[in-house]
């Protein structure tokens, strides 16, 4: 009886979760973009909330940056993505591999962004779904929340299309923002 009161509880844990990720996913990409993206910039400067990992690799919490107001939403893009790849400036844990640079950082009218990184995002990244996971969506979260004009993240490597970044998670599709992984 305990078995079958365990499993009911397990499969209305999983129901639970799979409706929430449904509902996160049709949501537009824009709703709530205001409470968690760019603050207006004052005095010629803006605050970013840039997405790093917690010390246990599990999620991505965000670490406030204040840059110079960029010019557009391109220049934005850029400084968010060269930010990520110097890594945090507190206790959190850097997603992108260390020897990664930006290549380019492009915008298309259907409101995704191509971000290119060198071969070093996959020559030297550490393996493992979570890792890979965290890497993606530290890219994509930091830039779809603090960039209005996009809202999804096609990740390019060396100016290729990668299947993956380290063997888990396909990279052929242009990835929206995932709050379910922000604490």
């Amino acid at each position: 009886m305990r078995m079958k009161a365990s499993i009911a509880f397990f499969l209305g844990c999983v129901i639970l979760f799979c409706c929430n990720a449904c509902e996160e996913r049709q949501q537009p990409a824009h709703i709530g973009k205001e409470a968690v993206g760019t603050q207006p910039a004052q005095n010629g400067k803006v605050m970013l909330h840039l997405y790093f990992a917690d010390q246990e690799g599990v999620f991505l919490t965000a670490e406030d940056m204040v840059v110079a107001q960029p010019d557009g939403a391109k220049a934005l893009g850029t400084v968010i993505v060269e930010a990520l790849i110097e890594g945090p400036r507190n206790a959190l844990v850097r997603t992108i591999p260390q020897g990664t640079s930006l290549r380019a950082f492009h915008l298309v009218e259907n409101g995704a962004a191509y971000v290119d990184l060198s071969k070093e995002a996959k020559e030297n990244h550490p393996g493992g779904a979570r890792s890979e996971l965290m890497t993606i969506y530290s890219l994509v979260n930091s830039i779809v929340l603090n960039v209005p004009e996009v809202d999804a993240v096609k990740i390019l490597i060396d100016g290729q299309e990668e299947t993956t970044l380290a063997g888990h998670i396909d990279l052929r599709y242009p990835f929206k923002a995932n709050m379910l992984l922000i604490r």
